[in-house]
C-alpha cells in the first residue's frame, strides 16, 4: 500500500482520524439540522458524505458549482446558495436540477435575477457587520417583500459574522457575534421565515441566535483556527519534497500555487517558515533535512489551499510513514 511518502509532490493529505475526531466532535455539538456544512472548505462529495452520515442533511454552498456538483451527486434535500448571483444561466441550472436549492438575495436585482430564472426559495441576506453582501437590516422586509411578490417562498433570513470568527480572544468575539446577531434577530423579526442562518468554525458554540450554523472548516482545520483553542484538529497537510537544502535552510516544492496564503505563512513541524514563492517554501529545521525528504506542511487557510488542488489522499495517520488508504476527488473546485 503506498505511503504518504510515495506521493507525487505537491499534495493534500489528510490524516483520517483527526478527521473523524472533528467530524465526531462537530455531530455532538450540533446534531443533524442545527449544522448546515459549507462545503467550500473542502470541495468534496467524498467528504461531504462523511458529513451526511452523522446526520447532516442539509449543505451550504459558496458557488453555482458546488451546488450543481453535490445535486449531482445525490445532495438534494436542502442546498443554500449563501451567496448572491445575477448569472442567468448559473441561476435556471440550479432552478431545473433535482435538488431543493434556495438563494440568497439581498437587493431588487438579485430578487428579479432569481426570480426571472425560475428559483422558488430565497433567504434575505443581512449586512450583520462584515462589509462584503448583505443588505441593512432594516431593508430585509423590502427585500423579502419583493421576493415574495414575484413568487418566491422567503425562508427566513442570514448573515455571516465573518469579521468576528477569526477573533483570538473569545470574550471579544463572543461579544462582537451578540452584536451582530441582535441585528440579524430584527431582520428576523421584519421577515419571518423559519431559517435564521449564520456562524462558522470559530462562533459554532456562541452563536446561539441562528438555528443553523454554517462552519465548514472545521472537517480539516488550519493554523488560523488552531489559534483560539477550538476543540478540532489538524487534519489537512500539503506534504512536499525537499529540492535544496544547505546550512542555513531548505527548500520544497510547496509554494504559492499549492497554498491558501491570504491568513500568513503555513507552519511545518518543528521548523521556521522564512517565506513561500510560486513554486518553493523556504524554511530552516533543527536538523538539516537531505535532498529528496518530504515535510508536511500545515497551511493557514484550509478552503482556498484544498481549491488548488484535484485530490485529497486519506491517509492512516499524520506521519510520512502513514498509508494512504484511499483518494478523494475534489470534484466541487473550479468555477
Amino acid at each position: 500500500m503506498p505511503r504518504v511518502a510515495d506521493l507525487p509532490t505537491p499534495a493534500l493529505v489528510i490524516d483520517a482520524t483527526a478527521l473523524t475526531h472533528n467530524l465526531d466532535t462537530m455531530s455532538a455539538a450540533l446534531p443533524g439540522a442545527r449544522l448546515r456544512p459549507h462545503v467550500k472548505a473542502h470541495k468534496c462529495t467524498s467528504l461531504a458524505r462523511e458529513q451526511l452520515a452523522r446526520g447532516h442533511r442539509t449543505f451550504t454552498c459558496a458557488t453555482p458549482r458546488e451546488v450543481l456538483g453535490m445535486a449531482r451527486a445525490g445532495f438534494v434535500d436542502d442546498l443554500l446558495l449563501a451567496n448572491e448571483t445575477v448569472d442567468d444561466e448559473r441561476l435556471r441550472a440550479m432552478a431545473r436540477c433535482d435538488a431543493r436549492v434556495t438563494v440568497a438575495v439581498d437587493s431588487d436585482a438579485t430578487v428579479a435575477a432569481a426570480a426571472g430564472s425560475g428559483i422558488r426559495e430565497v433567504l434575505v441576506d443581512v449586512n450583520v457587520g462584515l462589509p462584503r453582501c448583505g443588505c441593512p437590516p432594516e431593508a430585509a422586509v423590502d427585500i423579502a417583500d419583493k421576493a415574495r411578490a414575484a413568487g418566491m417562498q422567503v425562508r427566513g433570513v442570514m448573515g455571516y459574522e465573518g469579521h468576528v470568527v477569526g477573533l483570538a480572544d473569545r470574550r471579544e468575539r463572543s461579544a462582537k457575534t451578540d452584536d451582530s446577531m441582535k441585528q440579524l434577530a430584527f431582520a428576523h423579526g421584519l421577515v419571518g421565515g423559519e431559517v435564521i442562518s449564520a456562524g462558522g468554525t470559530g462562533t459554532f458554540d456562541i452563536n446561539d441566535v441562528a438555528n443553523e450554523i454554517q462552519a465548514g472548516s472545521y472537517a480539516l482545520m488550519d493554523t488560523a483556527y488552531a489559534k483560539l483553542g477550538l476543540p478540532f484538529r489538524h487534519a489537512l497537510r500539503v506534504v512536499a519534497t525537499v529540492v535544496h537544502a544547505n546550512d542555513r535552510y531548505a527548500v520544497a516544492d510547496c509554494g504559492l500555487k499549492a497554498l491558501g496564503m491570504d491568513h500568513g505563512n503555513p507552519s511545518i513541524d518543528a521548523g521556521e517558515v522564512w517565506f513561500c514563492s510560486d513554486e518553493h517554501i523556504t524554511f530552516a529545521l533543527a536538523t538539516r533535512p537531505r535532498v529528496g525528504d518530504r515535510v508536511l506542511v500545515v497551511p493557514a487557510h484550509v478552503d482556498p489551499t484544498v481549491a488548488y488542488h484535484d485530490a485529497m489522499h486519506i491517509a492512516a495517520g499524520a506521519g510520512i510513514d502513514a498509508e494512504i488508504t484511499d483518494s478523494w476527488p475534489v470534484d466541487l473546485r473550479g468555477w
